[in-house]
């Protein structure tokens, strides 16, 4: 796991809905950063997508700039091609940037294992917060809040310490293309 405190790894990556390159640095520097790690197959990912899209919502104007990325095989898996992903986006209601990682770098600096995975970065661009959405799974009975997530960004906004004790995302592994994955040596 990306260790808290380290600083947020640069991307540069197409937007599935627009076709513009998104970079890090596009995110104002004095605010939060959410990168999330998704896509479209995913039953976890489905599972809090209107809570995604939610959060996407009550933050836009706050101190806090969202991008969602995946970074899954598109040949194994053709519901996470980019064309896919932007129908999802539109769907779900997106309201924010959604990257598509084709080498998978992104996923590998940032350490990603599963979709969804969040990792939450204070203005100074240090990880604060690497963990799950909320404690709700697909038939857990839980409900969808992001309660996690969101006290997370909001002790980032308020300049409060977030927690230490943060439980890690549950989903589906990333979808590594055959000889990509992580610690394999060409």
């Amino acid at each position: 796991m990306l260790a808290l405190g380290t600083e947020a790894p640069d991307f540069a990556l197409p937007d599935v809905t627009t076709g513009r390159t998104v970079r890090r640095s596009d995110f104002d520097e004095g605010k939060a950063l959410l990168v999330m790690f998704i896509c479209r197959h995913c039953p976890y990912v489905r599972h809090v997508r209107k809570g995604l899209a939610e959060l996407g919502r009550d933050y836009r104007d706050l101190d806090v700039g969202i991008a969602a990325i995946s970074a899954n095989d598109p040949v194994a898996y053709p519901e996470d091609a980019p064309e896919s992903l932007a129908e999802e986006a539109q769907e779900a209601g997106y309201t924010f940037p959604y990257l598509f990682d084709e080498t998978q770098d992104v996923a590998k600096a940032y350490t990603a294992a599963c979709t969804p995975d969040f990792f939450l970065f204070d203005a100074d661009r240090k990880l604060a917060y690497r963990g799950q959405f909320d404690s709700s799974r697909p038939k857990n009975g839980l409900p969808v809040t992001g309660k996690d997530l969101r006290a997370a960004i909001d002790s980032v906004l308020a300049n409060r310490p977030v927690p230490q004790d943060q439980r890690p995302s549950v989903g589906c592994t990333i979808k590594w293309r055959p000889g990509n994955e992580p610690g394999y040596e060409r």
